[in-house]
């Protein structure tokens, strides 16, 4: 079975949590984390995380620490999602790029801003569900 790893970073920006909203024609908006597949040329986790982050939203961002592993098996492979968590230390959306930005059928996905609250955070339509109790429970420890 064919083992995929994902690399996605809840990003702390000055008392706010960053996520990325995606949506579809006809669909309904989540959001979800800045992230993706970890590709053959990433050195390792942290280097898909960075070059994700500056792909989807144009984001550098600081040391990032692991808060979360979640496995799913999809058929004939496993997808293996780590969840870091990293200040954003800039964001300019001038600098997205990837084939995210080519592709009609990726649909939107920009970034939003949240008060770092469990109250912001419940409000949000946050998947995957086990993020989202994830965050509940710690994002309080992280704006301390």
């Amino acid at each position: 079975m064919r083992v995929r790893h994902k690399a996605r970073v809840v990003l702390l920006d000055d008392g706010h949590l960053v996520f990325l909203k995606r949506g579809w024609p006809g669909g309904d908006p989540y959001c979800t984390t800045v992230g993706g597949s970890v590709e053959p040329e990433d050195a390792d986790l942290q280097a898909a995380l960075r070059r994700e982050a500056m792909e989807e939203i144009g984001a550098t961002i600081g040391q990032a620490t692991e808060f979360l592993t979640l496995t799913e098996p999809r058929g004939t492979s496993i997808v293996v999602q780590h969840y870091f968590l990293a200040d954003l230390l800039d964001m300019d959306l001038d600098r997205r790029h990837g084939p995210e930005l080519d592709d009609p059928d990726t649909g939107d996905f920009e970034p939003v801003r949240v008060a770092l609250s469990r109250q912001a955070v419940a409000a949000l339509n946050l998947q995957p569900a086990e993020l989202v109790d994830h965050v509940l429970a710690h994002v309080e420890a992280w704006g301390a």
